[in-house]
């Protein structure tokens, strides 16, 4: 009984990048199954395979586990190395997930995930500024308390599969995330997993309205790497 993870474009979908990712790193077999985004809203097609209408969408037998947390919590419980082996580590991570995956509205918002393109950003609001100055501290944290080279120690976990998505932001954007922060960014973005998904997100030669009309808010367009620009 196999996995079938399914996700959407690889510039856009940042939640369709945790569990990749994280399966990918920790050698988890799965099909991987692509359901782009081709309109401004995709609720009713995603509903065929998704009670939410969301990505991602983890199918295991007659199992449907849907949402980045609920299938990292999913595989956390077949597979080892989804979470830290160290107790302090572990539960730093944790709160450091939870933290991610319901906050930094600001800097979902105001930079949006594309992948192929450099932006040159508009000022920044005070909302982004604070969660910038947050996902700095947090980073530094984890990098200094566990030594890393990942979030929280010598191993890659699911700390770093959340806040992958960020790195690209943090190259797409320019955004300063300190220098410790910075290294994280570098190391995850060489990752080969990460790789195979820049790769495939610069070959996507489809683009969405309402995604590209959010990266014209985000700022101005200075370089565009993807298939077709």
């Amino acid at each position: 009984m196999g996995y079938t993870l399914i996700t959407a474009n690889r510039n856009y979908s940042s939640w369709s990048l945790r569990p990749w990712l994280l399966m990918k790193t920790l050698g988890i077999p799965f099909a991987d199954r692509i359901e782009p985004f081709t309109k401004p809203e995709n609720y009713d097609d995603f509903r065929a395979f998704s009670p939410t209408g969301q990505v991602p969408c983890l199918l295991h037998g007659d199992r449907t586990i849907w949402d980045s947390l609920g299938i990292t919590l999913y595989l956390a419980e077949r597979h080892d190395g989804v979470w830290p082996s160290g107790e302090s580590a572990r539960a730093w991570a944790y709160s450091a997930v939870a933290e991610m995956h319901g906050g930094f509205r600001a800097l979902r918002n105001d930079c949006t995930m594309n992948v192929g393109v450099r932006v040159k950003p508009r000022p920044q609001s005070i909302a982004l500024k604070k969660e910038l100055a947050r996902l700095t501290e947090l980073w530094t944290e984890g990098l200094d308390r566990f030594g890393g080279p990942w979030l929280a120690g010598p191993e890659f976990s699911a700390v770093d599969a959340f806040y992958a998505p960020v790195a690209w932001r943090a190259r797409t954007y320019g955004l300063d995330v300190g220098a410790a922060g910075q290294r994280w960014v570098d190391h995850i973005i060489a990752h080969p997993a990460m790789q195979v998904w820049e790769a495939a997100a610069l070959a996507e030669d489809w683009r969405e309205a309402s995604h590209e009309a959010e990266l014209v808010e985000a700022g101005e367009v200075i370089a565009d790497y993807r298939k077709g620009a």
